[in-house]
């Protein structure tokens, strides 16, 4: 592994691990808030396009989706051409796709700009945090991540609220130019401060691996996108979701006779990595839908403004940054085990709890519930996000990140799919402008959403107590 100075004027090692952190964190809030500002706006945005609210979950689904699919790509890439070069090309992609999702005109061209969003946050993310690995030493980069996560949080925090006040106050395109001064200011401390690290001898691109793995996450996850939505008969459906498994099933064929496979799969040997993985993809089925499916609850549901709707959205950010403090601490204290098989029951009490909020429910109780949901949320992720690599070899990790990300990714759009798919179900023919029977849909989907979670819980059981004791024990040692 080689690495070039990030330019003649700043060839300074501490100067780049002062601002480096800087870097990534700004690139980070930028993709975050993009993530959640766009959820409030959703109803104002099927106003001005003249579709459906529920026929929107496109726009957000599609920029999970192009992240999912391309992430496996990113490490490969940034061996091959440069930290640097990728993560500043992406930031650029990034902000110009931006702008293309403002000056779009119909749902087709928002959903093209949003695919190219997602392919750019692709790069940009992973190739971020692999800079600041290479960078900091072990001493310093548990220091170093923390740093870069905040904003993370922050994101969230402010993205619906700031969401909802746009569209409240100005067009809902104004929501996508947010990202144009911020994409510019981390192009330029990128310029200054950003290393460029490279592989000497980068591995080949498994480019059958790619074509069989994305096409079939695409497909599968546009089958549940159309779901429902009378665009193809049943036999259809059903021929293209088989087509959809036979993808996904020659690439594990694949990935088995190759040498050097987009995605290692043996790494699912590992027990530990194997639950955090497949439990957490089941876990978030259930809570993929809740970021589109609450803002709709607020809105359509009780008849909100936007910017109201943002406010409540709130405390689940607020609550997980929160629950980042003392995380380390529950897990080190009570174990993996226990943790996640509480805490996955108690997730899905609380999506159950949704389903009583109605015009009539106090603020201060729907305020708990954001609470409870943000709280409960963080530790789940933060659980399963540390346990995967607790028993993984250091160099197996960059490829674990890699199909952790890709599988969490994924999860979240087929989720995100997923609730909106039980909420039209549950809507059946009744028009989205009745606002008892919007009401009436979401909360069945919410008491739906909570059972699976609950029963997800189970994955969790075949954790040792011992298991993830590497991490949780190491942290709260120190």
């Amino acid at each position: 592994m080689s690495a070039l100075p990030p330019n003649a004027n700043t060839t300074d090692a501490a100067t780049v691990k002062r601002y480096l952190p800087w870097v990534v964190a700004i690139a980070l809030f930028m993709e975050q808030l993009d993530s959640t500002i766009i959820n409030t706006a959703v109803p104002a945005m099927a106003a001005s396009l003249n579709v459906t609210p529920l026929s929107l979950k496109a726009v957000v689904s599609s920029y999970i989706l192009a992240l999912a699919v391309s992430i496996p790509i990113s490490g490969w890439m940034a061996d091959r051409f440069g930290t640097r070069r990728v993560f500043s090309v992406a930031v650029g992609l990034f902000t110009f796709s931006s702008i293309l999702c403002g000056l779009s005109v119909n749902v087709p061209m928002l959903v093209a700009a949003r695919i190219l969003q997602g392919f750019s946050a692709a790069m940009m993310m992973p190739v971020g945090r692999l800079t600041v690995i290479r960078t900091f030493p072990k001493s310093e980069l548990l220091s170093a991540m923390n740093f870069v996560i905040i904003p993370a949080l922050i994101g969230p925090l402010l993205g619906p609220t700031v969401g909802g006040l746009i569209v409240h106050w100005l067009p809902w395109q104004a929501i996508f130019f947010v990202n144009v001064p911020i994409g510019l200011a981390a192009q330029w401390m990128i310029h200054k401060h950003m290393p460029d690290y490279r592989s000497d001898s980068p591995r080949p691109l498994d480019v059958i691996g790619l074509i069989l793995f994305g096409s079939g996450v695409a497909l599968m996850s546009w089958i549940l996108e159309i779901f429902g939505e009378h665009y193809l008969d049943a036999t259809s459906t059903t021929i293209l979701f088989v087509i959809a498994i036979a993808l996904l099933c020659a690439y594990v064929l694949h990935a088995r006779r190759t040498l050097h496979p987009l995605l290692q799969l043996a790494l699912f040997k590992t027990r530990t990595f194997r639950v955090s993985v497949v439990g957490g993809f089941i876990t978030r089925l259930g809570v993929g839908g809740l970021p589109f499916l609450l803002p709709l609850l607020y809105q359509l549901g009780l008849g909100l403004p936007a910017w109201q709707s943002g406010l409540l959205m709130m405390p689940t950010a607020a609550a997980a940054m929160l629950m980042k403090l003392i995380s380390v601490r529950v897990l080190g204290h009570f174990g993996y085990r226990k943790v996640l098989i509480v805490n996955t029951v108690m997730i899905g009490i609380t999506i159950s709890l949704f389903s009583i909020i109605t015009p009539g429910t106090p603020i201060a109780v729907i305020l708990l519930l954001g609470l409870a949901q943000g709280f409960f949320n963080s530790l789940q992720f933060s659980s399963m996000n540390s346990m995967a690599y607790s028993d993984i070899n250091p160099e197996d990790s960059s490829m674990a990140s890699t199909i952790a990300s890709s599988m969490q990714q994924m999860s979240m759009s087929f989720g995100l799919a997923f609730g909106s798919i039980i909420a039209a179900w549950y809507l059946g023919d009744l028009p989205q402008s009745d606002r008892a029977a919007v009401g009436n849909a979401l909360h069945h989907a919410f008491l739906t959403l909570g059972g699976l979670t609950i029963l997800s819980s189970l994955s969790f059981w075949t954790l040792r107590p011992n298991d993830g004791e590497s991490v949780s024990k190491a942290h709260a040692a120190n």
